[in-house]
């Protein structure tokens, strides 16, 4: 490990190795992991737009990432709240990035994979009723105005990092609290399916979900063990938290779905990791292998539970669970670092003069504002590109399957 980056004049290209692969391993993330998990979750008449939206989120992403995403996430720090111009078009990037041994183009490009996926993740909340225009119309503005204020705030050297001392290795509030937030909020404006809450809308092929899952928990390795931005002890110990916490979560999902309904599932056990993988993500670096393990149990009861609340009690159609898994997932994990943190359970410790109930604190501040910026954001946002793209599409569409009206195609060939 380099002891002190901002020495170097050339990059480490061992580290610059390390995340060039995590960056390989973000995008496999999307490109396929999520898309399948996702396609694999709706009925079969909708498997193509299900995976089409999350391509071309990606896609747009990363343009607009590379347009003025990044220097709004990373750009130099002004005001705390959003990053300076420098970068536009990643034009005039320094030989390193501040306070690594890696070239900046390679950081940029690290965190293009992170701004491809979170958007993308939103896709579970609209599926199989959401207009294509509209998706990717809200998906750049979100993209842009909620997504990299907040990666300035925390990763960026921004307010909440710089002011409040709040935590977030890898994305517990930057990415699963703002998807999942903005999903459950994107729910509430588009409305029901037609049918839910009565009318059952089982999986149509169980067997993407579990490739698609086991995608998502390899390529976590880089979401979490590139989030270090280096081959070092860091890294290794955040992949070793990241892979216990999501067996702990699979296994105790598998356990819930045994005492409550007598079989556990595939499914079951594709959610339950993801659920864990989520819960550890903003920790991963700062808790010992132990507490991952905890992480991974807490967060899969917790988010079985969201799940139930969310479609069963409150009856809102968050079709495949976004917030119910990433969102409370992200929420619950930012919280428990406050107190795995300490050394005392093996923790890394406090930073400063920090202590566990001032981490609470930094931490439910962090909370509290992404989570308002992230609803308000949505609402907004989700509006205006409505009155130039209808947000959901017409009911004979969405009875005859998106992927023949929106797109003119069949995911199987059913003849």
């Amino acid at each position: 490990m380099i002891a002190d980056p901002a020495a170097l004049v050339t990059p480490d290209t061992g580290d610059t190795a390390w995340v060039l692969a995590s960056s390989a391993l973000v995008l496999l993330m999307t490109l396929p992991g999520l898309a399948l998990f996702y396609g694999g979750l709706v009925r079969a008449k909708n498997v193509l737009s299900a995976l089409l939206q999350c391509g071309a989120i990606a896609a747009l992403a990363s343009i607009l990432w590379v347009f003025v995403g990044y220097t709004l996430a990373f750009g130099q720090v002004t005001n705390g709240w959003i990053g300076g111009g420098n970068a536009v078009m990643l034009m005039d990037l320094g030989t390193l990035r501040a306070g690594t041994a890696i070239p900046e183009s390679t950081f940029a490009l690290f965190q293009m994979t992170f701004a491809a996926i979170t958007p993308a993740l939103m896709v579970g909340a609209w599926v199989e009723r959401a207009r294509f225009s509209w998706v990717l119309g809200f998906c750049a503005l979100w993209l842009l105005i909620v997504y990299a204020p907040v990666a300035h705030w925390l990763w960026g050297g921004g307010w909440l990092a710089s002011q409040f001392g709040t935590l977030d290795f890898a994305g517990g509030l930057v990415v699963h609290t703002t998807a999942g937030v903005s999903a459950l909020v994107v729910a509430l404006l588009l409305g029901r399916r037609e049918g839910f809450p009565q009318k059952p809308m089982l999986p149509h092929a169980p067997v993407l979900t579990m490739i698609g899952a086991a995608l998502l928990w390899v390529g976590w390795f880089g979401f979490n063990g590139g989030s270090a931005i280096g081959a070092n002890d860091n890294a290794s110990s955040a992949i070793l938290s990241t892979h216990v916490a999501a067996s702990a979560a699979a296994l105790t999902w598998l356990l819930c779905e045994k005492l409550s309904f007598g079989k556990p599932t595939s499914i079951g056990w594709a959610t339950g990791a993801i659920a864990g993988l989520a819960t550890i993500t903003p920790a991963a670096v700062f808790v010992s292998p132990g507490a991952a393990i905890i992480f991974g149990a807490m967060g899969a009861l917790v988010c079985y539970g969201a799940i139930q609340l969310v479609k069963n009690r409150w009856h809102i159609d968050d079709s495949l669970d976004v917030f119910a898994v990433h969102g409370v997932g992200g929420l619950l994990g930012t919280m428990l670092l406050a107190i795995f943190i300490s050394p005392d359970l093996g923790g890394t410790g406090y930073f400063g003069d920090m202590t566990m109930t001032g981490q609470l604190g930094a931490q439910a501040i962090g909370i509290g504002a992404v989570a308002l910026w992230s609803a308000v954001g949505t609402v907004i946002i989700a509006l205006m590109v409505s009155i130039v793209f209808p947000l959901r599409v017409e009911e004979e569409a969405e009875q005859d399957g998106l992927d023949l009206t929106n797109h003119g195609e069949r995911g199987w060939d059913l003849d």
